[in-house]
């Protein structure tokens, strides 16, 4: 072994580094190559073509409108714009009302039962994000059609059929389906993290089960509650196919309306305008809730 000789050291190196020895060569940090495909993605299909709808509110125009906000006025004095988006906020707050209650007690659940549960029960959350958003709707399709299973236990119970498609209750279960697991998730989150002993303690000084949960454990999963709130509503505003699926031209949401605009009409104009609107009204909601949630944090602390 005396034959090899061992690499030379760089001087300027150590001499840089206080007599510490660096290597001769290092590799160069490659994140911006790494992230550069997913920007071009993102600039691609979807920075552009949300800016050019937007733009188009204020430079594409249709009789009568004819310059400036015209589009933006049309989308907001529209008796029937203004009665669509208030059902669109409506649907969407009682869509996110709905999951809460579903994901509460399933995620509360989780936290109880052994890991072996736990895993399938966080199985089933991810199978059914994973089903493709068609067929969910397309499934309830077949359980709310006048021939369906639900209709023929109605008629075997001596009931009259029900018209169940077409109508905001089936909207809302659809979406109810396929936004619980965005509500279960973060909910999950929270909760595996606070210590049952907390309400063990409170019962020990005197507070009832009911009141232990209520005082102690349901404050803590706010954070979850609201994230998953947050989450849930936000989807839902602009939600298509299932409003598309399950309901009717009737009771068209906004981004229905949206989308008959631009694909039906060719009022690239409008539909533009009223994405600004929603746009506005939800980044409007954000904030506020962001606000209440620094606030209730502040007066925590």
């Amino acid at each position: 072994m005396a034959g090899i000789k061992p690499p030379p050291l760089d001087v300027s190196a150590i001499s840089a580094t206080g007599g510490t020895a660096r290597p001769l060569s290092q590799p160069r940090d490659a994140w911006g190559l790494v992230a550069l495909p997913i920007i071009l993605f993102l600039v691609v299909f979807f920075a552009y073509p949300t800016v050019l709808t937007l733009l188009r509110a204020f430079t594409h125009f249709d009789a009568p409108e004819v310059d400036g906000l015209d589009n933006i006025s049309w989308a907001l004095n529209g008796g029937a714009n203004r009665t669509i988006l208030i059902r669109t906020f409506v649907v969407a707050g009682l869509c996110t009302v709905f999951s809460a209650l579903l994901a509460f007690p399933y995620a509360y659940l989780m936290t109880k039962v052994s890991i072996r549960w736990q895993t399938v029960m966080m199985g089933l959350l991810l199978v059914s994000m994973f089903f493709g958003i068609l067929l969910r709707n397309f499934s309830w399709v077949v359980l709310f059609q006048m021939q369906g299973p639900l209709n023929d236990l109605i008629s075997a119970l001596g009931f009259e059929r029900v018209r169940m498609l077409g109508t905001s209750p089936a909207v809302l279960m659809g979406m109810t389906h396929v936004l619980f697991p965005f509500m279960a998730l973060p909910l999950y989150s929270v909760l595996k993290g606070i210590d049952p002993q907390l309400t063990l303690a409170a019962q020990s000084l005197g507070a009832t089960p009911r009141n232990a949960f209520l005082q102690v454990y349901l404050p803590l999963a706010v954070p979850g509650l609201f994230a998953g709130a947050l989450l849930v509503f936000v989807l839902a505003l602009g939600f298509y196919i299932t409003p598309a699926i399950l309901g009717s031209p009737k009771q068209s949401l906004i981004s229905q309306v949206l989308y008959e605009q631009f694909d039906g009409s060719a009022a690239f104009g409008r539909s533009g305008a009223l994405a600004v609107v929603l746009l506005a009204t939800t980044m409007a909601f954000v904030s506020l809730a962001n606000a209440l949630l620094k606030r209730s944090k502040a007066y925590e602390g």
